[in-house]
């Protein structure tokens, strides 16, 4: 257990130095003179990192990291422009077609639920005995 918890600890550490340096060498590119598309450092771009970290982090289990990580990407789709292709305008397909692959690839965890009633209600009777 103490193991995982270093390796937990490195990670993060490994993980966040990454994001420092990355960000450093954006502002130092920018700062240079070299032509950093702007949407590089905007909010949007922020939320979406921060929702895939916090996916990443918690094994993309939940629907949190979903929320950032969608609104994040579809405003920075909207800024991204290549080869003079303005994104979005087919921004909301790509979104509609990734939410429909993550319903049909999601894990399907059901919990039965009769099997969870009907041990109570034995408890409930040893109870009232």
């Amino acid at each position: 257990m103490e193991n995982l918890i270093k390796k937990n600890h490195a990670d993060k550490q490994m993980g966040l130095g990454i994001l420092i340096v990355v960000i450093g060498a954006v502002f130092l590119l920018r700062n240079t003179g070299v032509d950093v598309p702007h949407w590089v450092l905007s909010w949007h771009t922020v939320m979406l990192g921060a929702g895939l970290w916090i996916g990443y982090r918690k094994n993309f289990q939940g629907s949190g990291w979903l929320a950032l990580t969608v609104i994040g990407a579809i405003f920075t789709l909207k800024d991204i422009t290549l080869f003079d292709f303005e994104m979005s305008k087919i921004t909301t397909a790509i979104a509609l077609i990734g939410l429909g692959l993550w319903v049909i690839l999601k894990p399907k965890n059901y919990k039965n639920l009769d099997n969870n009633f009907q041990n109570n209600s034995a408890d409930v009777h040893e109870i009232k005995s």
